[in-house]
């Protein structure tokens, strides 16, 4: 029967006849657009339709908005914005995708003109920070495997950023999985702002008319002796080096199959025994690499294919060879036992059992039953490869891998991915083989089977991958399981917490008004607390006075009197939080791309009073006006530095004096004196080096919230009160005779300012200096063999480009 305009949803901004009308969608968008809401849909069942449609309400209602679609990664962005621009009725190119391919300045311009934003998490992180978009128009935000938006993951730091920064903010999270339990999901509703929760299972009525059946078959695979004999061989290296970890008293077990959670504990301990400076914490984490490069060994034996540990064990070699290897990588493949494991890998002539079954499984389903379609999952891109070329001699066979180069493997282009997987939807061959690039979110068509090369610990990835079949006929899911492998041990994980994720989600279905409540309270909560009133006992009402006074006198130290709270709050409703909007009381901090590992640019760039810029720079991490440029050092990185001879930071204070009249050395954390080994005169003589030797202005900040407190608080003195620009390059004052002498003599063979004021002092010119023999420079105090053989070298070579 043809399909008439009654199968398909009509509305402003959806082109005719591309949006299937189902009742649930239609139902799922209209609550969705009465507040933030958590959309979780089984897989392949139109979630993002769903957000489509919220979309088009919002950008037809507002015809100066955007809409911002996230998505984890650059494949499934490119397919959001293949059906935007399929389902929308506006230009294409007012639908544009941001991805790390697309140059920074062509993003800033691009998003002044689209009118729907498709990008990965980490561009739009760094676009914000720099200051380049502004989230001020966007009247809708999706956040697609919005499972994702915990911890620093960059949904979370977005999501704060887009409900601070809207005019008329409305959020869609939508996931298959949303999280392992209750308490996962509640914590990725709160990182994103969610009040409300709509949860669609394949027993909802409207759903299952457009589900099948998914059988999920576990097979259990027999390994053969050969491979049992070379994974023992690794396990008793395994033993005796977790034998030595005993020793240590990090570890009680010796056990091969000890858990990765254990030996992330091993870590832990072997770290703090080498932050103590003992020795046996080096030898114990050089046993630790071991475990974990065995450990790997042993897991694809098992699991994977005799191929993939003869690659593996190939890179261990070519590692061990290479200058500057590890003594792990070195005594791994030196081992005798190893030797003889690796002996018998390069032998054995057969195939692990699993191919065998993995070939009888695709001729049963593509033959027999006279199926279309197969994808075949595994963890590993050795065993993809081997897979893709082995079921090539049998079926039509591609290879669906991510885009990174790895040894012996080359990645696919985000085109190629895109190629094949149309290919694969046209019918173009019969089986894709996948790593786990496949799993999430991605639009791959319907297949006849899907097979799991070995278990899947995780549920989200579980449910992810099986959701690839079932969604127009009948499917069928194949689990390989290598006996009393871990394979066994990821088959019971696996079905454990796919039983928890069922079962929270069907009581986050049966409770979602008292989660939506809970979660309002909870966010209610926190506004209140920062808001707080003298409204408790005497001793609130006290502590609340010392806190005003406290902060009083922390402004006036900063040159500003304190904000009246009423004030603060209605300028904070009625101000926008434009990056670019032209408020004369803000200040701009540039950010060097590489401290955007550190929370510090993200906390500035959530300030009223802060705009941040991103630069590249060639001199410090901060630069706050033309004469201020701040370099950021952890203690810990700072004593690392002193510890091992670096010299890094006193080059890095020379580069500051060199092109800013303030410069300033931020050492950020606690316990400078007692964090590492190092006598405490060492360290006072590195901090009296930097301020008297070179002029940096040593500060102290407790973390990283400090740091841009401080950070802020400078760029406010210099920008505000003292009306300086910024300059990202930096540009000193005129320099003195003595201060130019001085960086002449710095320059010739990049000696620091004590040893040039000495040379000067000793030989009286500049000219002096650089005709003095090697002999009379050694005479000069700070003056050795080195330096003056280099200095000799510098003035008397020839000049040879």
């Amino acid at each position: 029967m043809a399909a008439t305009d009654a199968d398909y949803v009509s509305r402003p901004l959806l082109s005719a006849g591309v949006i299937e009308r189902r009742d649930y969608q239609v139902d799922l968008a209209e609550r969705a657009l009465s507040g933030n809401t958590l959309v979780c849909l089984p897989t392949g069942l139109g979630k993002t339709a769903v957000s489509l449609l919220v979309t088009a309400e919002r950008l037809a209602d507002d015809a100066g908005g955007k809409s911002l679609l996230l998505a984890p990664t650059k494949p499934l962005v490119e397919q959001h914005a293949t059906f935007y621009r399929d389902a929308l009725d506006i230009p294409d190119d007012e639908v544009v995708v941001f991805t790390g391919e697309v140059r920074p300045d062509d993003r800033a311009e691009l998003w002044e003109s689209a009118r729907v934003v498709i990008a990965t998490p980490q561009v739009v992180e760094n676009d914000l920070v720099g200051g380049r978009v502004s989230l001020r128009d966007v009247v809708h935000c999706t956040f697609d495997e919005c499972h994702r938006a915990t911890g620093d993951y960059a949904y979370t730091y977005i999501a704060e950023r887009y409900l601070a920064d809207a005019a008329n903010p409305l959020v869609t999270g939508m996931s298959a999985s949303p999280g392992g339990n209750e308490e996962d999901i509640r914590q990725v509703c709160e990182n994103l702002g969610i009040t409300s929760v709509e949860v669609k299972t394949e027993e909802d009525d409207d759903v299952a008319a457009f589900t099948h059946d998914t059988d999920v078959e576990w097979e259990r695979i027999d390994l053969p002796d050969e491979i049992i004999e070379i994974r023992d061989k690794l396990n008793e290296v395994i033993r005796e080096r977790l034998e030595a970890l005993k020793e240590l008293g990090v570890t009680n077990t010796t056990q091969p199959d000890v858990s990765q959670k254990d030996l992330n504990r091993m870590r832990a301990q072997l770290r703090k025994l080498i932050d103590n400076d003992q020795s046996e914490g080096y030898e114990g984490m050089s046993a630790h690499a071991e475990v974990m490069k065995l450990r790997r060994a042993v897991e694809l034996v098992e699991t994977q294919s005799v191929e993939s540990v003869r690659r593996y064990f190939e890179r261990q070699r070519n590692a061990a060879r290479s200058s500057g290897a590890s003594k792990a990588s070195q005594r791994l493949v030196s081992e005798p036992r190893v030797k003889e494991a690796m002996r018998r890998v390069a032998e054995y002539d057969d195939l692990h059992p699993k191919f065998r079954r993995v070939r009888m499984l695709l001729a049963e389903t593509l033959g027999i039953e006279g199926g279309d379609r197969v994808i075949v999952f595994t963890e590993s891109r050795d065993t993809a490869e081997a897979l893709t070329e082995f079921l090539g001699n049998h079926f039509e066979t591609e290879r669906f891998v991510g885009q990174g180069d790895k040894d012996g493997s080359d990645g696919m282009t985000q085109t190629e991915q895109k190629d094949r997987l149309d290919a694969f939807s046209a019918g173009e061959f019969e089986v894709l083989v996948s790593t786990s690039v496949a799993e999430e979110g991605l639009d791959v068509p319907e297949v006849d089977l899907v097979l799991f090369f070995e278990p899947v610990p995780t549920a989200i990835r579980s449910v992810q991958r099986k959701g690839r079949t079932g969604r127009q006929d009948e499917g069928r899911v194949v689990v390989l399981m290598a006996e009393d492998t871990r394979d066994e041990a990821y088959f019971w994980i696996s079905r454990r917490r796919e039983k928890e994720m069922e079962q929270e989600l069907r009581a986050l279905k049966g409770v979602a008004d008292e989660v939506e409540d809970e979660l309002d309270d909870s966010q209610q909560s926190l506004t209140d607390f920062e808001n707080e009133s003298d409204t408790g006992g005497a001793d609130d009402a006290s502590d609340e006075t010392a806190g005003e006074a406290d902060s009083e006198g922390q402004a006036a130290l900063a040159g500003f009197e304190p904000p009246d709270p009423d004030e603060q709050e209605v300028e904070r409703k009625e101000t926008p939080t434009d990056p670019h909007h032209g408020d004369a009381e803000t200040v701009e901090v540039v950010v060097d791309q590489r401290e955007l590992d550190s929370h510090i640019a993200r906390d500035l760039s959530k300030r009223d009073q802060v705009e941040t810029r991103l630069e590249t720079l060639a001199v410090g991490d901060y630069v706050l006006s033309d004469r201020v440029a701040v370099e950021r050092k952890s203690v810990e990185d700072f004593l690392d530095t002193l510890l091992g001879g670096d010299r890094s930071v006193f080059e890095q204070a020379t580069d500051l004096v060199r092109h800013y009249d303030r410069p300033v050395y931020v050492i950020e954390g606690d316990d400078l004196y007692g964090a590492r080994n190092v006598h405490p005169n060492a360290i006072r003589g590195a901090l009296a080096s930097l301020a008297v030797d070179y002029g940096v202005s040593v500060l102290r900040t407790e973390d990283e919230s400090d740091t841009a407190d401080l950070l802020e608080t400078i760029a406010s003195r210099e920008q505000l009160e003292r009306d300086r620009a910024v300059s990202a390059h930096g540009e000193k004052s005129a320099k003195t005779l003595d201060e130019q002498q001085e960086y002449v003599v710095e320059s010739i063979a990049d000696i620091g300012p004590v040893t040039a004021r000495s040379l000067l002092e000793h030989f009286g010119t500049v000219e002096e200096v650089m005709t003095a023999r090697e002999e009379d420079l050694l005479e000069v105090s700070g003056v050795g063999e080195v330096t003056a053989e280099r200095v000799r070298e510098v003035v008397g070579s020839r000049y040879e480009p």
